[in-house]
């Protein structure tokens, strides 16, 4: 568990596959700063946030340890899934990234299209019952509905808000 912003640096920082040096240069601070981030002797100035968390290919929320909502249920009436957003992360273990936020019905057709190339991610997507996913949706199920991570480091993540 991540539960400091120390552990998480360090953590996508290694899952980024960079080095110290490397995220300090993105960053334009020193090695050694990083490496105090790390070890929680200091922690980065808030203006470097959003960038840690563009290097990293997550929001800021994530970097700073805020969750999103699980997967939670809601009365009919207070979602429209027509009105719904597909919020479609991947990461793939070559370094290839796609983030996409569409409304339900168009990332469908996207996805099963195969318009999205992302490696070997492509098998996971292919995994994916978008059927079901609509299902769900249609019956008021809100929130991170897949979470998959595949044995290669292939990550795949799909939220519907």
């Amino acid at each position: 568990m991540l539960n400091n912003l120390n552990e998480r640096i360090a953590y996508y920082r290694r899952k980024c596959a960079l080095t110290q040096e490397e995220l300090a240069e993105k960053c334009s601070v020193t090695p050694q700063a990083v490496s105090k981030w790390e070890n929680g002797l200091t922690s980065p100035d808030i203006s470097l946030l959003p960038r840690l968390a563009e290097v990293f290919g997550i929001t800021t929320d994530e970097l700073l340890g805020v969750g999103r909502p699980e997967t939670a249920a809601l009365a009919t009436s207070a979602f429209d899934p027509a009105k719904a957003i597909m919020r479609l992360r991947v990461d793939s273990k070559e370094g290839d990234h796609v983030r996409m936020n569409l409304p339900l019905s168009v990332a469908k057709i996207v996805i099963q299209s195969g318009s999205i190339n992302v490696g070997a991610s492509n098998d996971a997507l292919k995994n994916i019952d978008f059927d079901q996913i609509i299902n769900l949706v249609n019956s008021g199920v809100i929130g991170k509905l897949v979470e998959v991570e595949s044995a290669d480091g292939d990550t795949v993540e799909i939220w519907v808000e």
